[in-house]
């Protein structure tokens, strides 16, 4: 099934442009592909390329985590195929916790599961960093320099990189001239990898080894990886700034044989991408226009109108007064373009010109399906605008798409058996804390104890949208996908059964508009996954479902990232009194309020990062020169 990925609209021209010039602000050529798979694809055909042409062992460094799993795929997919033996092959780990944990809990457990056990490889030629003895640290210092010196030399060497620029554990701080050794794991480190220890920080090693920088630099061949959005700011350190301790993998800008593999989202921040007026001749669509009025108005910090041919021309935009228009001919068409974003009428003003509004007029009032990927998305990625379609009077309908039971805090479960015993509905409290302390470190959790919590999740969600009006009994929908249902941070992979509970859904309601999350931040996250399945149920419809011929997606985005503003179909303004509404709902979901157990690396609560995104947006607008609001939530149609 086809990732999703936002279509293309303007931008540079690489056919024809050479090298020097497409990677002219990096320090370290980068390939930009479609999705990781399409990347992953080409960057295992090399591999097995020179494992194929190498005469005797070949020494393959490869990366933990999730980066490379796509190319794991790849090369099972090669080797049986008949196109690539491994039986040469030495294979290379370049981190492990110290000392290494049970199999599930590994640093290796991907490389393993989807590599190793299913090749033809050696696994005496395998070498991963799992020396075992934590009380003498003379022997795993002489382990970890026999291990270097294995590994020196590497014919090729594939990483993946960490949010902060870490690789391989080597985090922030670690020297260009470091060898493989045990490292200290910082609290920011373990916090991320505590999902993988049922949560608990405590629980997580404090230590691993590492291989070093310099070992990494010995490689002949560096290869780095990274997918999605999350890594974007990022990859611009690492591919375009310049080398420093505080980004660790941005030392390997000193190898002279080395390839950054990225997706259009972890490269959307690199010049080529941001400004590509910069880098070479551009193809200039209106919303591209405007994606590159909008950056100048950021870099002179000036409103649209205020815009002078200087500011242009001193800015690298002459292509675009040469091709499009007078500068202030584009200024005006600009500034009246993203003026009809903004609409107060998410579902169509009834009986109004809507020829310069984003959503027609009829018909209304309109059915509407909200996909929330978890039972809290809905009101905080777009809380204020799934409000006012309440007010307006539309058919709105929100369908949640997950149980998100993992979710809940175990303490949140008992404080619910407690007020449930007080209120005289029974003393179940001693057998629920039986089952929370049968849970085993990086295994499912009971179902029971998940089916409560996904009982918690419903209650309240359930309870915020009764706070704006909506019937919850009709028009309140808990899909419970299956792919999600695993009882662990791992899910399953999306099948034909998740699609048809939508494609059920669809017709039921016949909408006239469908809202989904837009999130691009992680190519294996549950908000990806949601949207895809949604996107395939509406394909597997066309040609069947007559309705869909007047029904529009529009893409919301959640607490974390906020569409740009060059991209933008709908801007939906909010009042101050619409701000608290929204806020009061997002209340109702108290099981992540305070205790979330998987907040990432923004330990604020929800409310308060939706409220700094749309009072953000807010001010962009006002900054370019339209009026001023307290909030915007924003929308990309899709079609």
């Amino acid at each position: 099934m086809k990732k999703f990925s936002l279509p293309k609209d303007g931008g540079l021209i690489e056919a024809g442009l050479p090298s020097g010039i497409l990677h002219s602000y990096e320090r370290i050529p980068t390939n930009i592909y479609e999705d990781e798979e399409i990347a992953s694809a080409e960057l295992a055909d090399e591999i097995v390329g020179r494992i194929n042409s190498s005469e005797g062992i070949f020494k393959l460094g490869l990366s933990t985590g999730s980066s490379p799993v796509a190319l794991y795929q790849e090369l099972v997919k090669r080797y049986e195929e008949g196109k690539v033996s491994f039986a040469n092959v030495e294979v290379f780990s370049i981190d492990e916790y110290y000392p290494a944990p049970a199999k599930s809990q590994s640093r290796n457990r991907r490389l393993y599961s989807e590599f190793l056990e299913k090749v033809d490889v050696d696994m005496a030629n395998v070498h991963i960093p799992s020396f075992e003895n934590v009380v003498e640290t003379t022997a795993v210092t002489e382990y970890c320099a026999e291990f270097d010196r294995t590994a020196t030399g590497l014919d090729f060497l594939v990483m993946g990189i960490g949010s902060h620029g870490e690789v391989g554990f080597n985090e922030e701080g670690a020297s260009e001239k470091s060898r493989t050794r045990t490292v200290l794991l910082s609290y920011t480190s373990r916090k991320r990898q505590a999902k993988n220890f049922g949560g608990n920080v405590d629980e997580t090693p404090r230590t691993a080894i590492a291989m070093g920088i310099s070992t990494m630099l010995s490689a002949k061949k560096i290869a780095l990886i990274g997918w999605g959005e999350d890594k974007a700011q990022i990859v611009k350190r690492i591919v375009e700034d310049e080398a420093n301790a505080q980004c660790p993998a941005s030392w390997l800008q000193k190898h002279e044989d080395i390839t950054f593999y990225a997706d259009e989202n972890s490269a959307s921040m690199l010049t080529r991408n941001v400004a590509p007026w910069l880098v070479g001749p551009c193809e200039w669509t209106p919303k591209f226009i405007r994606k590159a009025v909008v950056w100048l108005c950021e870099k002179v910090d000036k409103p649209i109108l205020k815009l002078t041919q200087g500011d242009y021309l001193a800015n690298g935009l002459g292509e675009l007064l040469e091709q499009k228009d007078s500068y202030d001919q584009i200024n005006i068409k600009v500034f009246n373009d993203l003026q009809h974003t903004i609409s107060g009428w998410p579902g169509g003003k009834p009986n109004a010109d809507d020829s310069t509004r984003p959503v027609a007029s009829t018909p209304f009032p309109k059915k509407v399906i909200i996909f929330s990927p978890h039972p809290d998305d809905d009101v905080i990625s777009m809380g204020g605008t799934f409000i006012r379609l309440v007010e307006q009077g539309h058919d709105v309908h929100v369908a949640y798409e997950t149980s998100g039971n993992v979710a809940v805090h175990d303490d949140v479960v008992l404080q619910h058996m407690d007020a449930a015993n007080e209120l005289g509905f029974g003393d179940r409290f001693d057998e629920v804390k039986e089952i929370i302390a049968s849970k085993k470190p990086g295994q499912p959790e009971p179902r029971a104890l998940l089916n409560l919590k996904g009982a918690i999740r419903r209650a309240e969600a359930k309870s915020a949208v009764r706070s704006f009006g909506l019937n919850d009994k009709t028009n309140c929908h808990f899909l419970n996908l299956p792919f999600y249902e695993t009882g662990g941070i791992k899910k399953g992979e999306r099948t034909q059964k998740d699609i048809d509970i939508i494609i059920e859904l669809l017709e039921q309601v016949k909408p006239h508009q469908i809202y989904l999350a837009g999130d691009l931040a992680d190519p294996h996250g549950t908000h990806r996954v949601c949207t895809e399945a949604v996107l395939e149920a509406i394909n597997q419809l066309k040609g069947k479902a007559e309705w869909l011929e007047s029904c529009h997606v529009w893409l919301y985005r959640g607490a974390w990232m906020e569409w740009e503003l060059g991209k933008v179909d709908m801007a939906v303004p909010l009042s101050p009194d619409e701000v608290i509404k929204k806020r009061h709902a997002i209340y109702r979901h108290l099981s992540q309020k305070d205790i979330v157990p998987f907040p990432g690396e923004d330990p604020r609560e929800f409310w308060q990062r939706a409220e700094e995104r749309t009072q953000n947006t807010a001010n962009l607008y006002d900054k370019l020169g339209m009026a001023e609001y307290q909030a915007i939530e924003v929308f990309v149609k899709l079609f």
